[in-house]
């Protein structure tokens, strides 16, 4: 043999050997296709559309949507409703809406069905029909309850029992010393119920660097404290159509020193509809209707602006 025909024979022989290697490869790597594999491809299975998966409704959500007529009834009576406080003929129980909420722990507003199940809860612990409408009756017994968490004791303070105010903590920080007296402990709880509120950056107050409220914020400050009695009368003789609801005229908290006006908006101590209705949409009057319990303080629900110290205990 040549060597020309024996290099050929060489290279042919190595072609064939790379060609075998290859196709060992390929054999290893490639996935194997069987007939049923092949047919698949040709014929695939018809995709079946999803399935709509409903979620049954929960038992609160169902019991909620039992009381859909009473959330109507309900936005009716919210400024329909007449009833009598004061000596004087009220319309409606909007004004106390929060007040209501946060007693029976609603997290919707009252014309919602959520709000009509959870006023039934109380209806029927008060032996009312649990029908979940804020009729007369059942407002009534909310009004009963406020006025029974208010002050028991309304015996006049003594001198040594009061503390002057600092101007900084009142509405006018130019008030005459002599009234902005109040009660010792209720002044210390409401310097902390004060720094919480200052501390909570919802409410976006102006505060000190030291978390006070600053001199130039007017919400929350104090608009009125401990009055004598001869100090009510004057009031009393500037204002001769405030009614008993406004203005009491024998026993007034305020004699106590544990009476506060706290300023939460609109005209600091109006009684109108109107001048309410600002106040009690303002943050600062909801963030007390929350929290001012945990620092001793009750409201008097017919003043959005009127807050008593009971004890943190009470």
């Amino acid at each position: 043999m040549s060597s020309g025909k024996g290099f050929l024979i060489r290279k042919a022989s190595l072609l064939l050997l790379a060609a075998l290697v290859f196709l060992q490869i390929e054999r290893a790597v490639a996935p194997s296709l069987s007939k049923n594999d092949l047919a698949s491809e040709k014929n695939p299975a018809p995709v079946e559309p999803p399935v709509e998966i409903r979620a049954e409704p929960t038992e609160k959500t169902a019991t909620a949507a039992k009381f859909a007529p009473a959330a109507t009834r309900n936005l009716q009576l919210k400024t329909g409703i007449g009833w009598n406080f004061g000596g004087k003929q009220q319309q409606g129980w909007q004004i106390y809406e929060a007040l209501i909420r946060e007693t029976i722990k609603a997290g919707t507003s009252a014309d919602e069905n959520e709000f009509a199940a959870a006023l039934s809860e109380r209806q029927k612990s008060r032996g009312l029909s649990p029908n979940g409408i804020l009729d007369e009756a059942t407002f009534q017994t909310f009004v009963a309850d406020w006025q029974s968490q208010r002050l028991k004791q309304r015996t006049p303070a003594e001198a040594d029992e009061l503390i002057e105010g600092a101007p900084a903590d009142f509405y006018d920080p130019g008030r005459a010393a002599e009234l902005r007296q109040l009660e010792r402990e209720t002044y210390a709880a409401y310097k902390k119920m004060a720094a919480a509120a200052a501390n909570d950056k919802s409410l976006n107050l102006k505060t000190n660097s030291d978390g006070t409220l600053a001199a130039g914020e007017r919400f929350l400050k104090i608009v009125s404290s401990h009055r004598s009695r001869e100090y009510q009368n004057q009031l009393r003789a500037a204002s001769p159509n405030s009614g008993r609801a406004a203005l009491a005229v024998n026993f007034s908290p305020h004699f106590t020193g544990r009476a506060l006006d706290i300023y939460v908006g609109g005209e600091p101590v109006s009684t109108e509809d109107q001048n309410r209705l600002i106040q009690i949409n303002t943050p600062a009057y909801r963030w007390l209707v929350k929290n001012a319990a945990q620092f001793g303080f009750r409201p008097y629900f017919y003043e959005p602006w009127h807050w008593e110290y009971v004890g943190a205990n009470e």
